[in-house]
């Protein structure tokens, strides 16, 4: 069953992310990632507008950095390459907006192994965010 924490591995929470309050006050997603590079949530924000107005391959990137920045914050949190992610903690949500930026644009560009191994990791982590994701 996909999803299920059969191991009883607790979850993994991130700290509260500093590019979180910035973003909410309106500050551009760009100027946000520059000031606070480690930011999965800005690189996701990035990420996410880049593939909605089709610049797919700038999503790719944008996206893998997110995906990169989330995993070093998760291993520094304790995390070990397996276990839930929950969606349910909101500082979570960056790497998890990533992580699914980063499986949409590889299918756009054809990376199918990608695709499928991000789109797994999402539901592995967070059955939840794939949901809300709609992957």
């Amino acid at each position: 069953m996909t999803g299920a924490n059969l191991l009883g591995i607790p979850p993994t929470e991130l700290p509260p992310d500093p590019a979180a309050g910035r973003l909410e006050q309106g500050v551009a997603p760009d100027q946000v990632a520059a000031a606070c590079p480690t930011s999965s949530l800005a690189w996701a924000t990035l990420a996410e507008d880049a593939f909605a107005e089709g610049r797919v391959v700038e999503a790719y990137a944008y996206a893998r950095t997110g995906y990169h920045r989330g995993l070093d914050a998760l291993r520094r949190s304790g995390w070990r390459g397996q276990g839930p992610v929950p969606w349910e903690h909101e500082p979570n949500r960056g790497f998890l907006r990533a992580l699914g930026t980063l499986a949409r644009a590889a299918g756009e560009i054809g990376e199918v192994d990608e695709q499928q191994r991000c789109t797994q990791l999402l539901h592995d982590s967070s059955p939840t965010a794939a949901r809300e994701l709609g992957l």
